[in-house]
């Protein structure tokens, strides 16, 4: 997918190097990765199947396009993709709508970048249902738009919802911080040449040049997302 970028503009001491901050939401905001699995395994036992417990870090951070694709051929089930795909989010919209929480230092941080009027962006793999529905326990005022991944031809590990975000905002992706939980997400992020903040959900992520790994989103403020976007590429 192409994309026209903003130009790389040349910095001035009164202007801040981070432009945005664009964020991942099941298992980097709200803690869900659990949620999604154990739909995943309700779903494949209603259909007759057992899911390994080995599987869920291949299937984790998505898209649902290939984690459904991947139960299909792991299972051998009948089931079309688009029917099962349906059957995924109807199981996982039932539980979160039980509750959602929210993980910790989510809360702050959408705060702490409200207050400072820093544009973030919500970019998700899961389907426009799941991500209007979860904008109830994040708060909508929070993100100037959303990005969900059934509203492009491709999603992550492609850079592509980063990039449209990056050009909604105006910005350029060189200086926007992404949070993401998975290498999914992490590929996808990096590809559009953004800086990192990896907080690993379930399958652990490595850091490297232009990537952050922290723990937990209490380890990650403003300040330390613009010391970031200070660092050379």
């Amino acid at each position: 997918m192409a994309d026209s970028l903003p130009a790389v503009s040349t910095l001035t001491a009164e202007e801040p190097a981070l432009q945005a901050v664009l964020l991942d939401m099941d298992g980097t905001l709200v803690d869900t990765e659990d949620f999604w699995w154990d739909a995943e395994v309700e779903v494949f036992a209603e259909l007759g199947h057992h899911l390994r417990e080995e599987w869920r870090t291949v299937v984790v951070g998505g898209p649902m396009s290939r984690s459904a694709g991947f139960l299909i051929e792991a299972t051998a089930a009948d089931i079309p993709l688009d029917e099962l795909s349906i059957l995924l989010n109807n199981k996982f919209v039932e539980r979160i709508e039980r509750g959602v929480p929210l993980m910790p230092g989510a809360r702050r941080l959408l705060v702490e970048l409200a207050a400072h009027r820093i544009p973030a962006a919500l970019v998700s793999a899961s389907h426009r249902t799941v991500v209007d529905r979860m904008l109830g326990s994040l708060g909508p005022e929070n993100f100037a738009f959303t990005v969900a991944g059934d509203e492009l031809p491709r999603t992550k590990p492609h850079p592509d919802p980063y990039l449209m975000a990056a050009r909604r905002l105006g910005v350029d992706p060189g200086r926007c911080a992404v949070l993401e939980d998975t290498a999914t997400g992490v590929a996808a992020a990096e590809a559009a040449g953004c800086h990192v903040v990896a907080v690993p959900s379930i399958a652990p992520i490595k850091p490297k040049s232009g990537r952050t790994v922290v723990s937990s989103l209490e380890e990650v403020d403003l300040s330390f997302l613009r010391s970031l976007v200070l660092v050379p590429r």
